[in-house]
């Protein structure tokens, strides 16, 4: 018998979403949705924006731009709940308490706090530091059986699992937060820059003709996919002759993931082609699978009182779960 899986995941709103971010999560999300067996939490994580500065009236727009694009893609709030953080109150409480289980060296050994601080680490705000607690708290409070998680957010699930069996331990309360599991996403969930093959698409490079947007039209992908950096050397015709070929790795990743192939079925059928072929067909695949979810996103940015009903309604099913934990969890602390 297959186990329910409880599913949760977030996505911030950092406006401009893009390729990576569809490969890499809202694909997978919708998947995992109509899976019959699961239940899923879907959040737009602005308390997680604003632990850098960001601009009050383009984070509103941003949050209501994400929320479209969850419903653009196919996630459905008669399936999934979709919700923005800011508006439970128990994520905020619940990141307190479990802050003061947490220990500072935990928190030390996170590489992407060191990553997004930069260099100068002093000016970086507390809740940029923090931030993998905010996390634990979100995953935590659904009683989260399996989080969608990349390469780069392993080591903040491992933090949650941690963050888990401390107060459990702690507080003598066996299996009350439950431990998570990761669900590994399939290969090619961290799609590369289109103009550089060792650097992750980014809405934060300056050049955007390095990431096909969410928002981009169906003869702007095609064109950005046209002038994407490939190599002076012939299509591969084997998994291993993609070694120190990032880009050409990148494009046929691309095509594998959009197609829901594996990797060596693309590169057998591209195998002896020249790449303005296989530029031709990724164009072709890319426009026909984003091109209609950009419309549906310009169409929806224009009926903001549906996605601001549809995030109420999220947000109020939401607190009915979180609050009753937050609840309990502040009676085993002694509240």
């Amino acid at each position: 018998m297959v186990m329910a899986k409880k599913i949760f995941s977030g996505v911030q709103p950092s406006g401009n979403l893009h390729l990576g971010n569809y490969i890499g999560a809202i694909k997978n999300f919708v998947e995992l949705q109509n899976d019959k067996e699961n239940s899923c939490v879907y959040c737009v994580v602005d308390l997680h924006a604003i632990t850098v500065k960001q601009s009050p009236s383009i984070l509103k727009n941003s949050i209501k731009e994400t929320t479209a694009a969850f419903l653009a893609s196919g996630i459905d709030p008669k399936k999934s709940i979709i919700f923005n953080q800011s508006q439970v109150s128990a994520h905020a409480e619940a990141s307190w308490i479990l802050s003061c289980v947490a220990k500072m060296g935990w928190l030390n050994r996170m590489t992407q706090f060191k990553e997004k601080a930069g260099k100068d680490k002093e000016k970086a705000s507390i809740g940029l530091y923090v931030y993998p607690i905010l996390m634990a708290a979100d995953i935590l409070l659904y009683d989260a059986t399996h989080v969608p998680v990349g390469e780069d957010q392993k080591q903040h699930l491992e933090l949650s699992r941690d963050i888990a069996q401390k107060f459990n331990s702690e507080y003598s309360c066996p299996n009350f937060l439950r431990v998570p599991e990761p669900l590994i996403q399939k290969s090619f969930s961290r799609i590369m820059s289109l103009k550089d093959g060792k650097k992750k698409m980014s809405k934060s490079d300056p050049s955007d003709m390095s990431r096909i947007n969410l928002s981009d039209n169906k003869d702007e992908i095609i064109n950005k996919i046209k002038k994407a950096k490939t190599d002076n050397f012939t299509m591969p015709t084997k998994l291993d002759e993609l070694d120190k070929r990032p880009e050409v790795e990148n494009l046929l990743g691309i095509y594998a993931s959009l197609n829901n192939q594996k990797l060596e079925s693309s590169i057998s059928e591209f195998s002896g082609n020249n790449f303005s072929d296989f530029k031709n067909k990724l164009a072709e695949l890319v426009a026909e699978k984003i091109s209609p979810i950009s419309e549906e996103i310009n169409k929806l940015m224009k009926e903001s009182t549906l996605i601001e009903k549809i995030l109420i309604e999220g947000s109020e099913k939401a607190e009915e779960i979180a609050s009753k934990k937050v609840k309990e969890m502040k009676k085993i602390v002694g509240f």
